[in-house]
């Protein structure tokens, strides 16, 4: 599993919605996935629609899962949102959380 130290998000708060023009704006230290450009994490709704799209992201390997959820726990505890999964396998393929926090 990816270690804190080991992720590469980083703060950039923009909220509210964001048009395709403004993602492609965004750098890459700001996705969960950042080679794709996937889930940005700008502010903490974003970090909990983040969590419930996570599966729903194709094309991604078991290392690029580590590091996306790596940067979602990351931009979570800077957000201050609750995160009740320790690692990305228990969002499965139909994410489902007894946190209400997301």
């Amino acid at each position: 599993m990816t270690s804190h130290a080991d992720t590469t998000w980083r703060p950039y708060e923009v909220e509210g919605e964001l048009s395709t023009a403004e993602k492609n704006r965004l750098p890459e230290t700001v996705f969960a996935f950042p080679a794709k450009h996937k889930l940005p994490l700008t502010d903490a709704e974003h970090v909990r629609n983040a969590l419930a799209r996570f599966d729903q992201v194709k094309g991604v390997n078991d290392d690029q899962r580590d590091l996306a959820f790596a940067n979602i726990q990351a931009a979570a505890r800077h957000f201050g949102v609750d995160v009740a999964e320790t690692h990305w396998h228990q969002l499965g393929r139909r994410p489902y959380t007894q946190n209400p926090a997301h």
